[in-house]
């Protein structure tokens, strides 16, 4: 079913439809000009202007303003005449995508659970990014492990991962139970991100930050070693706060739980390890190369987001 402009992402799941359907949402306008860049400020994107860079253009015959530290020798001494190398300016920002959907992200109270947000929001990202002329890949993570995509610049390779997205929030179900080897999968799958050879890549993490917050620091602080880190950490209300007074039953695979929220000092115990949580996450992401974004289940307004 394709999606209407004025729909959004809600429920317990998405198909693949939906999320090629983002491409056609709208945005605001792109952070980077089309235009060309002047002046002295350094970027990842390759420009159209040529000068002194990391990029190797051409070798050609000098001209008058030249930069004499740029004149081949070799090149000279060979033709009799100076010849002086052209550099052109290296401002590709290649993104690479961490898509959680974990068994964790199967939980959600307010308009659609956390591994719905979590596809959604990788589909803004990744077509934003294409949109803009960039490569994107990157890993889904779900219950049976990763599954790693080379970064291109097509739509059809950007819709190749978006349809694993969907296919990985499909196996979600409230029949499972988080495994241990949720934990296990994720440890793999960051490790997998940090031995990557490419550098430089603007690293989007989507998730809900569970598991080990030793495991999210270490990861994190090793993967802003060589990339720019952009954590989007998925919430929900429910996480926060326990909800009005009464008696709920909690079941998660074969475990069931019941509990009365009224309890002031269970509520208060509840947000309080909540606080502390999400403190120890803001001071894990208080790190040059990392920045941090929260994004809640029960926002659904976020086509004024922008990340090309």
């Amino acid at each position: 079913m394709a999606l209407t402009q004025p729909d959004i992402l809600t429920g317990a799941y998405v198909t693949a439809d939906q999320l090629l359907s983002l491409r056609f949402r709208p945005t605001r306008a792109p952070q980077f000009a089309t235009s060309p860049i002047t002046g002295t400020q350094a970027g990842l994107r390759l420009s159209k202007q040529k000068g002194r860079g990391v990029d190797f253009a051409e070798v050609r015959q000098y001209q008058p303003g030249d930069d004499i530290r740029s004149i081949d020798w070799r090149v000279t001494a060979r033709k009799n005449l100076p010849h002086t190398k052209v550099f052109r300016e290296e401002r590709e920002r290649p993104a690479l995508l961490f898509v959680d959907q974990g068994q964790h992200m199967f939980f959600g109270s307010t308009q659609r659970l956390k591994s719905v947000a979590a596809a959604e929001l990788a589909a803004r990202v990744a077509w934003q990014i294409t949109g803009n002329g960039d490569r994107v890949g990157g890993m889904v993570l779900d219950t049976t492990g990763q599954h790693m995509f080379r970064p291109f610049r097509t739509v059809k390779a950007t819709g190749r991962m978006l349809t694993q997205v969907a296919s990985s929030n499909q196996q979600l179900s409230r029949q499972q139970a988080v495994a241990e080897s949720g934990a296990v999968h994720l440890e793999t799958a960051l490790a997998a991100l940090c031995q990557l050879r490419q550098r430089r890549n603007r690293l989007f993490i989507i998730s809900d930050l569970a598991g080990s917050l030793q495991l999210w620091r270490e990861a994190l602080h090793r993967l802003a070693r060589h990339h720019h880190v952009q954590v989007l950490h998925i919430t929900d209300p429910l996480e926060a706060e326990l909800p009005p007074t009464g008696v709920y039953n909690i079941r998660q695979g074969d475990e069931s739980l019941s509990f009365y929220s009224g309890d002031k000092t269970l509520r208060k115990r509840y947000a309080d390890a909540h606080a502390e949580r999400a403190a120890d996450i803001k001071e894990i992401c208080r790190h040059p190369a990392v920045s941090l974004q929260e994004l809640s289940t029960a926002n659904t307004h976020w086509d004024h987001l922008n990340w090309a």
